[in-house]
């Protein structure tokens, strides 16, 4: 099946500890189109606390995504290219996109 580049869009995600599992799980930067509780599914490199300290911010590019009418998530596909992001960075790229909450 062929990948719609069209339906990709560059989302910053950071990670985070889940006070329920206690795992690093990556969700989306607060002042998004996306709400910080919509899941992310992206490469397990992002979450690896040894390569990447808790709380790093990343820009991915991501879609919004169900499996057969199921919970919504975004979806990044695992080969596609990661940037980690600065908090100058972080900045200017929400004031480029602010939008309201999906």
């Amino acid at each position: 099946m062929a990948r719609e580049a069209w339906a990709y869009r560059e989302v910053a995600v950071e990670s985070f500890r889940d006070p329920r599992s206690g795992r690093v799980a990556i969700r989306p930067v607060s002042g998004q189109a996306y709400a910080t509780s919509l899941r992310v599914h992206c490469s397990r490199l992002l979450s690896d606390p040894e390569r990447y300290p808790v709380g790093t911010r990343f820009l991915i590019s991501a879609k919004l995504t169900d499996r057969q009418g199921g919970e919504r998530y975004l979806y990044a596909w695992h080969g596609d290219p990661v940037a980690v992001m600065s908090k100058a960075a972080l900045k200017r790229f929400l004031e480029e996109r602010r939008r309201l909450r999906i």
